[in-house]
């Protein structure tokens, strides 16, 4: 392969790769306790997922799904963490400046699904859809703990007030 080769490969290769991460997705390493036991349920092998940018080019954004965003407090850092409700939604908060609260319109709430071991909308309240870069749609690695991450799981405590329906007897 010619030095002219190498230098056309990347001047191909290199856009595609920039567009496929910026627009498509991209691995990472999650770190941390605050997703376990759903992601680094062993702390001393942290978990690999797949960000898909392209499942919230539209916002369409469910409860359950575990997203990435900028850090309201820290912007240079991203969070990943569990969609608890979404607009319209009233929740119960765990140490929120409010006990219950009505998710604003373009807005959602994030929980970590360790509970008190996070940095979560229960910290600095709802996060704008916008904000929402990617969601985990699969975790890459370890082998050992290949898996599908969209099943919009919601723990039965943590639904909207507004979902739970009441069956009298």
């Amino acid at each position: 392969m010619g030095f002219t080769s190498t230098i056309r490969s990347a001047f191909i290769g290199l856009p595609i790769g920039f567009l496929f991460f910026s627009q498509v997705g991209y691995v990472a390493r999650v770190e941390g306790v605050s997703m376990q036991p759903a992601l680094n349920p062993d702390i001393q092998q942290e978990d690999y997922v797949f960000l898909n940018r392209w499942v919230v080019r539209d916002k369409n954004i469910k409860r359950g799904d575990i997203v990435t965003f900028k850090s309201p407090k820290y912007p240079h850092q991203k969070l990943i963490k569990r969609v608890i409700g979404l607009s319209g939604d009233v929740i119960h908060t765990l140490g929120y400046r409010k006990n219950v609260l009505e998710i604003p319109e373009s807005q959602c709430w994030v929980e970590g699904d360790h509970t008190g071991h996070s940095m979560d909308s229960n910290t600095f309240g709802p996060i704008p859809l916008d904000n929402i870069t990617a969601k985990a749609t699969f975790i890459v690695w370890p082998p050992g703990r290949w898996q599908n991450l969209d099943n919009n799981y919601v723990p039965d405590n943590r639904l909207p007030l507004n979902e739970i329906h009441v069956i009298a007897a």
